[in-house]
């Protein structure tokens, strides 16, 4: 390469640094929604080569985290206590009946069975958590760790970008969509940014049921590893643990509500740069890397307890 290549590669490193950082201020500062915000980290990603991808995975774990936990001080405790005590029971359900769809669906795919799992547990349960909470416990490589991720982070962009028009089509109640989301939308950070966009008793409903289906990660990891036989190390969600105590704290001591609000409002901004900086890392050579049969098994299984849950909602059969 003559060095004119080298300075035009060098330019464009510094571009695209620019660009994403340019991004990342935006998504921070609430100038734009949770939805423009994963569409602009989208764009971004299959346009421009990421200048910082795995630190970027790491920021956007961290974030999401204490987001949550700084959104719990603007929850309240008697609507997060029923939220999460009926929610406990229909996530329990509905995990169950995904694993066994999932596994099912990946079978008849052709799935292998480690990606197939990987799917299966990230729709379930948390997304991107619950991958990265079992793929060490069933030893799953970098190559089925990446399949399984794109997927799910695919169909959760998705999510978070159709969810809410399809609620006010549908004419869905702010705790009818609260309850639908949580338990159709794999990521946390879409659970929240899709509930936000649809109010505020939809976000305690979405953010308090998408937790406690979270929960049902310790469970999954100790049956994987009693069938795995393995000695991994079970990964506890800590943050959900902090999110109560900030409910706690704020409920108890209302002389507070100021700083307590204002730590909320710092939160839901920290969702919408995680949501930036989730959008960023999905790029054209990771949807190449996810192929048609795991993306496929996503669809079905995703689209199957969508479409469930939806109809017993809107029946009355499941509801608060």
């Amino acid at each position: 390469m003559s060095a004119f290549g080298h300075i035009r590669t060098g330019e464009n490193r510094l571009d695209n640094k620019t660009l994403f950082f340019v991004g990342l201020v935006v998504a921070a500062t609430g100038i734009i929604s949770p939805p423009l915000a994963l569409a602009a980290g989208l764009f971004f990603g299959l346009t421009c080569d990421h200048p910082y991808p795995r630190d970027t995975r790491n920021l956007s774990k961290f974030l999401l985290q204490a987001s949550v936990v700084a959104m719990g001080f603007g929850m309240n405790l008697h609507e997060v206590v029923r939220a999460g005590t009926t929610g406990f029971l229909y996530t329990a359900v509905s995990i169950v009946f995904v694993l066994v769809v999932g596994l099912l669906a990946g079978k008849l795919l052709k799935v292998h069975a480690i990606p197939s799992f990987l799917i299966t547990a990230g729709t379930a349960i948390c997304g991107g958590s619950a991958i990265a909470a079992v793929a060490p416990i069933v030893e799953a490589g970098e190559q089925e760790i990446a399949v399984s991720l794109g997927t799910v982070f695919v169909l959760n962009s998705i999510a978070l970008l159709i969810f809410p028009a399809l609620g006010w089509t549908l004419h869905l109640t702010q705790q009818q969509f609260g309850l639908w989301s949580a338990l159709a939308i794999h990521d946390t950070s879409s659970v929240v940014g899709a509930a936000s966009r649809y109010g505020s008793i939809a976000l305690v409903i979405a953010t308090t049921v998408k937790l406690a289906r979270a929960l049902w990660i310790v469970p999954l990891s100790f049956g994987a590893a009693a069938l795995r036989r393995s000695d991994q190390r079970v990964r506890w969600p800590w943050f959900i643990v902090l999110f109560c105590v900030a409910t706690v704290i704020s409920s108890c001591l209302p002389v507070f509500h100021r700083f307590f609000h204002s730590l909320s409002d710092l939160g839901k901004l920290g969702l919408t740069a995680t949501l930036y900086l989730i959008g960023t890392g999905i790029s054209r050579a990771t949807l190449k890397q996810v192929g048609v049969r795991p993306l496929l098994q996503g669809v079905i299984v995703w689209a199957i307890i969508g479409c469930t849950s939806l109809w017993f909602i809107m029946r009355g059969i499941i509801s608060f």
